[in-house]
């Protein structure tokens, strides 16, 4: 059988895969791009059903000084719309409108913990500490997208002063390192008001990481046209480069001797560098390593050790709603992104504690008592509202509005319900109670005027995206990550244990988010770019 060479071949079209797939065409090279699935995007992705159009993954595209400089690098045109974000707790409602709103989240918690006053007193001037280094931080546009040699007004009055407060900012980052929860604990004793503020993030996220959200819900954009626009816009552009695109096909071997990889229907491609940029458990799964000189098979090894003995990080499960209701009645309550809980008893023990010894001691439970432990867990969780026609006019049929409601889950739970042949019941059930919820709180009426309604589990997310786990965000921060982790070493992060291999995407660094995973991809096309003029000049 043939075997059809590339320059470069990138195995994964989410968004980092096309990412670099893209600068790859650019760069006038002969491109293979492979996504297992019938389109790329990933967790990057709109749909529509019944004229009402959702993102499957991310509800909305944080900036932080990557993606706009992408786009005009690549010289995409996309149109986009602020998303401003609401905060709720029972019946108190806030939007978050700008640096000041600080002073009023801290008003809100004080309204709904008023015997923690001077904790959240506290905890704001933590918070504003933070979104002054995340003006550092994101306060110029990311450099990787700048082509330095001939913007001198850039490189000499943006990024050279820079620099120093960079570097003295990342020194202050890294000491915000520790999980926010036992941040918080030495710092908040009101365990509810604690939940409150931590139960929408992953467990044991960076303290850095989970309180600078403030800053970077001021920073939420949406594509007209959902956020799927995104991938589409880089789908084109590579094609109009002249980059090959091959769907609905899965990698199932990598030969790195041979410089070669295999898919499902027995195809070789041979490659002179590679980007992986999908599951990196399924990249060291597949290596065919009988051939690999002793001095890389050791470095492999080690490296697929440990990225095997890890776990992928939270994943979420997500309601879709049709509603036969007019988004104004949902814009009298909060903006079309909504953080909202219920209850101000907070999840406690509930998705910790009482989960792990759920999922210890699952043959010995009743359906019945699990069921229970769902009631608690639905009543007190926090959950991600969107509403894309809130943000694009366009989004729904006149006069109905289509809801997602999402929230953090685990994955094992789900694996134990399917494999104990109950899980449709469990999904149904979740669905009445998280609509109920919300019916007896927020959205009074809202059960009797849904038109129809689905769902993804974490296991929908594991089949569709091929992420470990159904992981959202790549890893677990739940035990030391085998990715880099601190910014300065992002760079770094597109390294792997194998020759003229690199990687990119939510596996390559953590945390992870989509300015991570579109930044990792250039930063992986720029190796390859660079290795081949290396190559050029050494032949």
């Amino acid at each position: 059988m043939k075997t059809n060479k590339y320059d470069s071949i990138v195995v994964g079209g989410g968004i980092a895969g096309l990412t670099a797939a893209a600068y790859l065409a650019r760069d006038k090279q002969k491109v293979l791009l492979i996504e297992k699935n019938d389109k790329c995007g990933g967790l990057i992705s709109s749909f529509e059903v019944n004229g009402f159009r959702f993102e499957s993954g991310a509800r909305a595209l944080e900036n932080t000084g990557v993606v706009f400089p992408m786009l005009e690098d690549l010289n995409i045109q996309l149109e986009f719309v602020d998303s401003p974000v609401s905060i709720g707790v029972a019946d108190d409602i806030m939007t978050i409108k700008d640096l000041t709103s600080l002073d009023e989240y801290g008003e809100f918690l004080k309204r709904n913990y008023p015997d923690s006053m001077n904790e959240v007193d506290g905890l704001i001037k933590v918070i504003r500490k933070i979104m002054k280094h995340m003006e550092v931080l994101y306060g110029i546009e990311n450099p990787a997208f700048k082509d330095l040699k001939n913007d001198r007004e850039f490189l000499f009055k943006k990024l050279l002063p820079w620099l120093p407060k960079f570097i003295l900012t990342m020194g202050k980052i890294n000491r915000l390192n520790m999980p926010v929860e036992e941040f918080l604990e030495e710092r908040i004793s009101n365990p509810s008001l604690r939940d409150i503020i931590t139960q929408h993030f992953f467990k044991h996220t960076p303290t850095f990481f989970a309180l600078s959200y403030f800053s970077l819900y001021l920073d939420y954009y949406y594509p007209i046209g959902g956020v799927g626009q995104l991938p589409k816009a880089l789908e084109m552009k590579f094609r109009e480069w002249n980059g090959e695109l091959l769907l609905n096909t899965s990698v199932n071997a990598v030969n790195p001797q041979q410089k070669t990889i295999a898919d499902d229907r027995g195809n070789t491609y041979q490659y002179n560098q590679m980007i992986w940029a999908a599951d990196l458990k399924h990249l060291y799964t597949i290596v065919e390593d009988s051939n690999m000189p002793n001095k890389h098979i050791e470095r492999f090894n080690r490296k697929k050790q440990d990225i095997l003995s890890k776990r992928g990080s939270d994943s979420v499960f997500s309601l879709y709603l049709q509603v036969d209701e007019p988004v104004a009645t949902f814009g009298k309550v909060a903006q079309g992104h909504f953080f909202y809980t219920p209850s101000k008893k907070g999840l406690g023990t509930v998705h910790t504690d009482q989960l792990d010894e759920i999922l210890t001691n699952w043959d010995q439970l009743s359906k019945e008592k699990i069921m229970a432990w769902l009631e608690d867990f639905t009543a007190l969780n926090t959950y991600e509202v969107s509403i894309p026609v809130m943000k694009d006019p366009n989004a729904a049929p006149e006069g109905k509005t289509g809801i997602i409601l999402s929230f953090l889950a685990e994955y094992d739970l789900f694996v134990k319900v399917r494999d104990s042949g109950w899980y449709d019941q469990f999904v149904a059930v979740l669905e009445e109670k998280m609509i109920a919820t919300l019916d007896q709180s927020i959205y009074p009426g809202l059960k009797d005027k849904i038109i129809d309604k689905f769902s993804f589990t974490p296991l929908s997310y594991a089949r569709r995206v091929g992420s470990s786990e159904g992981a959202i965000v790549g890893w677990s921060f739940r035990e030391p990550v085998p990715a880099a982790h601190k910014i300065q070493s992002t760079d770094k992060s597109t390294l792997t244990a194998l020759p003229d291999v690199y990687q990119c995407g939510q596996w390559a660094f953590s945390p992870a988010g989509v300015p991570t995973a579109i930044l990792t991809g250039k930063l992986a096309a720029d190796r390859v770019v660079k290795q081949r003029k290396k190559n050029k000049l050494g032949s």
